[in-house]
């Protein structure tokens, strides 16, 4: 997870859980990444270099099934000069509340797949990921709250 790929050098994105939109938007740019509250995913660490359009294709396409190409966009909440803020939908996050391993293992493999696609290749890593994400979307259920993330360019 902390290696980057040409073109994606610097960006830092940070999941994170709010109540809605505007909560979401009034996430202090201003504070350091580290100090940010809120749902992080992944337990060290509270970001990730994996785009949330990634994430969004790996759960919809390893899980639900749904073809590349029908993953629904993200929204945005806010865009400022240095920084923006996603919406991801619900989708990305309630296919993984309940699942077990096996299902997990093959949403990975599936992904690990997927032609013409970003993100993590091996399979183990977006196991990994995906196990962490699960853990992110529980959190959310249980606060009541919807994904979103910070994206540092």
């Amino acid at each position: 997870m902390r290696g980057s790929r040409s073109g994606h050098v610097g960006v830092t994105y940070k999941y994170f859980g709010a109540p809605d939109g505007a909560t979401a938007a009034r996430v202090p740019i201003s504070m350091r990444p580290e100090e940010l509250g809120g749902d992080e995913l992944g337990m060290g660490g509270m970001f990730t270099k994996i785009k949330p359009e990634t994430m969004a294709a790996m759960v919809l396409t390893g899980i639900e099934g749904i073809p590349l190409h029908k993953v629904p966009p993200l929204e945005l909440v806010v865009l400022h000069p240095d920084y923006a803020v996603v919406k991801l939908p619900m989708t990305v996050v309630d296919p993984l509340r309940g699942i077990g391993e096996e299902s997990v293992g093959a949403a990975a493999f599936i992904w690990s797949t997927v032609p013409d696609r970003g993100g993590p290749r091996d399979a183990f890593n977006i196991y990994q990921l995906l196990h962490e994400w699960q853990d992110f979307s529980e959190r959310l259920h249980h606060a009541g709250h919807q994904p979103y993330c910070l994206v540092w360019p």
